[in-house]
């Protein structure tokens, strides 16, 4: 393998804002927000809206899940002219 043209591979902590739970994992993604682990490291946090936490699937039952703007924000991009 070619050195320096991978993305660096680290450990991240992946946050869900509508349920607020937490898991440790590893990502190429470099986000700017830092938080203390249980372990007592500092991690990045990637902040997402839907885990196994959140969603239907796996809870069984049914959530709502904040997409305000979302839609307005599609059709002021795509909409018609």
């Amino acid at each position: 393998m070619k050195k320096s043209i991978h993305p660096n591979y680290q450990e991240v902590v992946f946050w869900d804002t509508s349920s607020d739970f937490k898991f440790l994992s590893r990502s190429t993604n470099v986000p700017k927000e830092k938080t203390t682990w249980t372990d007592g490291k500092e991690y990045p946090v990637i902040k997402v809206e839907v885990s196994s936490a959140s969603h239907p699937y796996f809870t069984g039952k049914k959530m709502f899940v904040d997409t305000a703007g979302r839609v307005e924000k599609f059709q002021k991009k795509y909409g018609k002219k």
